[in-house]
């Protein structure tokens, strides 16, 4: 069932300190690249509701601004 550790809780288990890095640094990733593609998509449907762009106008500034801002982000 489940393990009775001696000792202070703090010192319980080992850690696996690269996993942790690489799951935060996943996470960092995740959350800039996720901001980027909003931010675009938000510009892109003004774009395309409130301007002259219209729907594929849009679209196609959606990808220009996806595809820079990835660019830019690296």
């Amino acid at each position: 069932m489940s393990e009775h550790h001696s000792g202070p809780v703090e010192t319980g288990a080992k850690m696996d300190y690269s996993e942790h890095e690489k799951t935060y640094d996943g996470f960092i990733n995740l959350t800039k690249y996720g901001s980027a593609i909003l931010v675009a998509l938000m510009i892109a449907m003004a774009a395309g509701f409130f301007g002259a762009a219209g729907f594929l106008g849009g679209f196609a500034i959606f990808i220009i601004l996806s595809a820079v801002g990835i660019f830019l982000m690296r």
